[in-house]
Order: C-alpha cells, then structure tokens, then sequence
C-alpha cells in the first residue's frame, strides 16, 4: 500500500524501535511507497512513512534492497554532499563516507553483512539517519 509521505520533524526525530519479523509487511509499504516516487526518490526509511521501525528501502543500481536492522560497522574515505528529501524540504550538507561496510538482516531475518561505495553507500547513509533520528 502507497503510504504518505510524513514531513512531521517530532516524528522523524525520534530514534527507531528495531524491527522484527512482525514488520515485514511495513516492509512492503515501504518499497511500494519508493516506487511510487522513484522520480525524485532512491531511497527510503520507515518513519517517512510514519512508523517507527528500523527498515529502509533503496534502489541498489537498479534493483531495490530492503534492510531490517541497518548499521554502519565500517567507514573511510569522508566527503561532504548536498541532500534532498522527500520528507524536507531543500537540500542540506551531510558528513558521508565513500565507502561502508553494512550489517543488517534480510526478509527472512537473516544476517548479511557486504560493503557498499559511491552513490549506493551515500544513499544507505541518509536512510539509517532517518533511523536514527538524524534530520540532516
């Protein structure tokens, strides 16, 4: 189901509960709700959809990833980027990091751990500040 997009600073501010496997359909929410603005959005979390679970969605070069529980267990090479948001309005400056290393858990609540660069990490980045209640 297309959900709206919540704008609400209270409600994004708010670090996110973990997610369990009770979750996975917010899951789909989420994705369905991405693709439905993929014309000017790549990426996703759940408290732009209102709900306070650490689940993000993302286009990862050209197929959409869905990550339960996301963190950055790695990092290196910092640069400064411009961010826009569907839940903000303008863009922002971001401290990100070229290259991460990502734990986090599949549909089926299994753990993957895999490193990411470039556009894909930058994108990563801005959706688990979203769970963690970083407004950029």
């Amino acid at each position: 189901m297309i959900r709206d997009i919540c704008k609400d600073e209270t409600v994004l501010s708010q670090k996110a509960e973990p997610a369990t496997p009770d979750d996975v359909p917010i899951a789909a929410d989420l994705l369905e709700t991405l693709e439905h603005h993929k014309e000017g959005c790549v990426g996703m979390a759940a408290n732009m959809i209102g709900v306070n679970k650490r689940i993000i969605v993302f286009d990862n070069q050209g197929t959409y990833l869905v990550m339960f529980n996301p963190e950055i267990v790695k990092r290196s090479q910092p640069y400064q980027a411009q961010e826009g948001c569907l839940s903000l309005t303008g863009t922002r400056t971001a401290r990100r990091w070229k290259t991460i290393k990502v734990r986090w858990q599949n549909e089926k609540f299994q753990e993957r751990l895999k490193t990411f660069t470039g556009w894909t990490a930058q994108i990563i980045q801005h959706e688990i500040d979203h769970c963690e209640g970083i407004i950029i």
